[in-house]
């Protein structure tokens, strides 16, 4: 199975797949914005005692919150200090927790119903909730409001990146893997920018959500994935469709309905769905599923963790994370050579491998050195960011398309694991006991990419007897 028989159809990559890859970028930015935005909505912020004029202290009953960077935000309009503190962990954690849920949700009514409904659904709910969220009286709705926002972006994150990449061939899909990361790295940049003019949280969840109700025409823009609809028999459409994507792309179109019929055969004309229980079922796919949840497990941790230490070192916060955020952009550079000239199992090692090696030398380095400290956690970061992206093209690979979007939501509900205990790991109390876990969790994560199949310049698995009759 080396031919990529719909890049044969439509292109590995052409005007088409260009548009439909701007319109999901624009579409995704709120999700990243709500994953990054933890540090400005939910910091850690200093405050003064009025009782006592003692500033930290506690008890502290009536405390005068520190306005000159942040004028209002989570932890001071609710309190979230001394006996309160671990709310504040909480809030963070509880959005990983809707990821988590919404990994499973989505991910499975993607694999029965279509990666475009739960596009458009997952999309349009997390624009609803995070404004929603804005205008909420107390802590408790913020928490519940959290976990929906979460869910919401757990289904945006999984359906929107499995869409491209069955859109494109397999000989663009580590530039299609990297592409998809422009909105990440793009919000990561502007959100402090925002963020130093919006200075108020709630505003600031409504400009970073609003604007895109207008994903609702996403409708009538974006195609339901041809490869899912040859996996489920509903073959008239996956040629409409194939036909549709080929003239846009100046592509000859005759051989389209014979190019679905040799699609459908190599396919065994399976037109069931996979289901959760069927990443168990054969040795393979069992031990490859148990394999990445863990390495998604561990890289979430890592990643969420520094991603929310870094608003915690040392100087002016909003400068902090646009350095960060700017050197994630080299880092995705070097993410798209190594998915390009280096066998996937070598290069995801290599990430995660930086990133553990980078967070042990930050241990020794002295916190008065701040433009050391602050270099080698952006390493670290790094390591982990460019971890995260490989292991979502490397995990797509892996797993055939009837339960890709499962297998995938399988992991991403581990990932939500790592990231729902990151918080209290950062607010453990101990600098260098947080950042050596971090450390020993990314080396574990290096060594069991190594008993995962190489997949670079492969086909993507249809079927599950085709992953299991594969010799990598």
């Amino acid at each position: 199975m080396d031919e990529d028989l719909i890049e044969t159809a439509i292109g590995r990559f052409g005007r088409y797949q260009t548009w439909i890859l701007i319109l999901i970028s624009i579409g995704r930015f709120p999700t990243e914005y709500q994953l990054n935005n933890v540090v400005f909505i939910i910091p850690s912020v200093e405050y003064k005692c009025l009782d006592n004029n003692v500033t930290n202290y506690c008890p502290c009953q009536n405390p005068e919150y520190d306005t000159s960077t942040i004028v209002s935000s989570v932890t001071s309009e609710f309190d979230l200090i001394c006996n309160k503190t671990y709310l504040a962990s909480l809030a963070q954690s509880m959005m990983q927790i809707g990821i988590l849920a919404g990994s499973l949700i989505f991910g499975y009514f993607s694999d029965r119903y279509g990666r475009k409904i739960v596009v458009l659904i997952s999309l349009f709910l997390e624009v609803l909730f995070v404004a929603l969220s804005a205008v909420i009286p107390n802590l408790w709705l913020f928490l519940v409001f959290r976990f929906l926002i979460g869910a919401a972006v757990g289904g945006t994150m999984l359906c929107c990146y499995v869409l491209i990449i069955e859109l494109c061939g397999k000989s663009f899909r580590p530039y299609a893997s990297g592409l998809q990361e422009i909105p990440f790295l793009v919000s990561y940049i502007s959100l402090p920018i925002i963020a130093y003019f919006v200075r108020d949280w709630r505003p600031l969840q409504l400009v970073t959500s609003v604007p895109w109700v207008v994903v609702i025409a996403y409708y009538w823009l974006i195609p339901e994935s041809p490869r899912w609809l040859i996996t489920v028999g509903r073959k008239r459409e996956a040629i409409d469709i194939l036909t549709h994507i080929a003239r846009r792309n100046n592509r000859p179109t005759d051989q389209i309905e014979s190019i679905v019929e040799r699609v459908e055969l190599q396919n065994k004309k399976q037109t069931q769905t996979g289901t959760f229980m069927d990443l168990f079922r054969t040795p393979k796919i069992r031990a490859y599923t148990l394999i990445t949840a863990c390495i998604w497990m561990f890289c979430s941790h890592t990643f969420f963790g520094l991603n929310q230490y870094i608003g915690r070192l040392q100087g002016n916060i909003y400068l902090n994370v646009i350095l960060s955020a700017a050197c994630l952009t080299p880092g995705l550079c070097l993410v798209i050579f190594a998915t390009l000239y280096l066998r996937r199992k070598v290069s995801v090692i290599t990430s995660f491998t930086t990133a553990a090696v980078s967070l042990l030398v930050f241990i020794f380095i002295p916190s008065d050195m701040r433009a050391a400290t602050l270099a080698f956690a952006i390493i670290g970061l790094t390591g982990a960011y460019t971890s995260f992206v490989q292991v979502y093209l490397y995990s797509s690979e892996i797993f055939p398309t009837v339960i890709r979007n499962s297998a995938i939501g399988f992991a991403s509900m581990f990932a939500r694991f790592g990231g729902f205990i990151a918080p209290f790991v950062v607010n453990i109390g101990t600098e260098w006991v947080s950042i050596l876990i971090f450390s020993g969790v990314a080396f574990s994560a290096a060594i069991l990419c190594y008993f995962l199949p190489e997949t670079k310049a492969t086909t993507l698995p249809n079927t599950i007897e085709q992953r299991e009759q594969a010799k990598t």
